[in-house]
């Protein structure tokens, strides 16, 4: 019988972790395997941590590389080390519970690759208040005949907004087609009050550029040439790609921390796990400091309260 390729140990600060199958081709264009997998989040170790830290997370696995089907997982697996850290979560709907990954060090992110997972989507609140977030995301999603070019216009007049509001925007590419820009918030409401400001910002931004962007809610009646500011990525149980975390595309790219004055000449594609890590051992982790710029959400209810009154609708909030 053939023999298995051999298994590899992995050494992360203190904990020695074993890769089965290194050799595995996760992505078919370049040959990139799952060791090379794992030797990018090794390379972007302190910036990926910083990104997920004491989060829930939702972990994408392609078991068989990106040729095969994907899992979304939430449940940590029987058998994991005990060192792992989790975070139960309720989930009202079916009123059961999930002990998600909840990482505090680069160890639980290489175990998370050597159960096949290549992407990483965290919430946006951590395991001391689950049900508060801390972190406001602005999600800059493009329409089907959209292009990138919109989206930096746009990711420009949010900008705008946010330097008159005082919040300090950390953008970064979506590893797809568009632009995600986090803000750092007291963890003082929940879910719904979060989402409520998201709404807000997003219609300012539509009133500042009303030939770019959309919050139409249903994606049927949206215009396909505009942009969806995506508020509804601050709903419950509502995650997108970490920042550092590998996209599963065929061209291996990472959804990539950016400076404001990278905008206009950053393309997505540029930003791979055959980039990033030299990127990173330049510049470091652009969110590093993200914690020190909290912002209150205030001023956004304060517009939220302004546009129901004057007959703006709330559409629902999905169901987790």
């Amino acid at each position: 019988m053939p023999s298995k390729p051999p298994a590899v140990e992995i050494e992360v600060d203190n904990r020695v972790v074993r890769v089965s199958k290194p050799d595995r081709v996760y992505f078919p264009e370049s040959g990139a395997t799952k060791l090379d997998l794992v030797e990018y989040y090794l390379a972007v170790g302190p910036g990926i941590v910083n990104a997920l830290f004491e989060r829930p997370c939702m972990l994408h696995r392609f078991p068989k590389g990106l040729a095969g089907d994907k899992v979304h997982q939430k449940r940590v697996p029987n058998g994991a080390p005990p060192w792992l850290e989790t975070v139960r979560l309720h989930f009202p709907r079916w009123n059961r519970t999930a002990d998600e990954l909840c990482v505090t060090e680069l160890g639980s992110v290489i175990w998370a690759v050597q159960m096949s997972t290549v992407e990483f989507h965290p919430w946006n609140s951590r395991r001391d208040d689950t049900e508060k977030p801390d972190e406001w995301r602005i999600d800059l999603d493009p329409g089907p005949l959209s292009d990138y070019d919109q989206v930096r216009r746009v990711a420009h007049v949010a900008h705008e907004v946010l330097d008159e509001l005082g919040a300090v925007g950390f953008p970064k590419t979506s590893g797809s087609k568009g632009l995600h820009i986090y803000v750092r918030i007291r963890p003082d409401h929940g879910f719904k009050e979060v989402r409520r400001a998201a709404l807000a910002f997003a219609r300012e931004v539509e009133r500042r550029a009303p030939d770019d962007v959309t919050t139409t809610w249903w994606k049927k009646d949206r215009d396909p040439h505009h942009l969806f500011v995506d508020y509804n990525q601050n709903a419950r149980d509502h995650t997108i790609a970490a920042a550092y975390s590998v996209r599963g595309l065929p061209d291996a790219r990472v959804s990539t921390p950016v400076r404001w004055d990278e905008i206009d000449a950053a393309d997505p594609r540029d930003f791979t796990i055959f980039t990033v890590p030299d990127r990173f051992a330049q510049l470091g982790d652009l969110h590093a400091d993200i914690d020190d710029h909290v912002f209150d959400i205030a001023p956004l209810l304060e517009w939220a309260d302004r546009d129901q009154r004057s007959g703006a609708e709330v559409p629902d909030e999905p169901e987790d």
